[in-house]
Parts: structure tokens; sequence; C-alpha cells
């Protein structure tokens, strides 16, 4: 039980002390997204960023989505749970669950036998890869605000 306690402790203060104080460099994160495409893809619709596998979702304007969602992708019970509960993805937590999913998980929904279907850690750059996939949700919102400027513009 303490040996639980403490690892818990130390995969949470880790995790999110690394994601708190440092901020990513997206140029960065976008180098070590070659090592996430194998299992997730990078497309605004039709338009797509980098092709990558279809074990994971679309990884596209996830920062403010709800964890355990993204249509058409099957996501495991303990993910949704914790969209339900109240996960958002911001860079901060996304940083953190991708260092340790599973653990990440746990603490989140204070579970010891909750799991990630997501099996791959990525020990170090959590920050960039969080801050890489912020810099896609950004041009996503730009974009969307320039649409509603031309819209004003043209409605004049």
């Amino acid at each position: 039980m303490l040996k639980a306690l403490f690892l818990t402790t130390f995969i949470t203060s880790g995790a999110f002390a690394s994601a708190a104080l440092a901020e990513g460099d997206a140029a960065a994160g976008e180098d070590l997204f070659k090592r996430c495409k194998a299992c997730h893809t990078l497309a605004d619709g039709d338009e797509v960023i980098m092709r990558g596998g279809r074990t994971g979702p679309n990884l596209f304007g996830v920062i403010g989505r709800q964890a355990g969602t993204y249509e058409g992708f099957r996501f495991g019970g303990d993910l949704v749970a914790a969209g339900e509960a109240g996960l958002v993805w911001d860079e901060e937590t996304l940083a953190a669950f991708i260092t340790d999913p599973t653990g990440y998980l746990r603490t989140y929904l204070d579970d010891s036998s909750a799991r990630s279907k997501m099996s791959f850690k990525l020990r170090s750059g959590s920050e960039d890869m969080a801050a890489f996939l912020a810099s896609l949700s950004t041009m996503e919102e730009t974009d969307n605000d320039d649409d509603d400027e031309n819209e004003e513009g043209e409605s004049s």
C-alpha cells in the first residue's frame, strides 16, 4: 500500500511539475511527433498535416477537447470516464498524460485499476509535444477568426 502511494505521488509530482514549470518548444514537439505518427494522424478535415496510423485518434485540435471524445474513435472506458469527470486537454494535462498515460489516469480517477489503451510513454519532451499540438489548435482558432472577419466584411 505504501509503495503504491509513493509511486502515485512520484509519478504525479514529476509529471505535473515538469509540465507546469517548463514551457514547451513547438518546433521540437513537431519533430517528436514523428514517434507518435505510428498511431496518430494530424488532419484538419481533408487537409492532412501529418499522415499517421489509425490506432490512436486524430490529434488535430486536441487542446481544448474533452478527454475520450473524438467522433468515430473508440476510446478506452477509463479515458472516457476521465473526460466525463471533467478532464479537458490543455498543454499541462496533455504533457502529464503522455509522460505516463496509465499512471495519469489512475491518479486523475483515483482508481488503481484504471488503464489507458495508450501504452507509449514519452519520457522527455512532453512539454514540447503539448506545445506543438497547442500550436495546431491555435491555428484552427485563428483560421476560424479570419473566416468570421471575412463573413462580417462581406455582409457589410
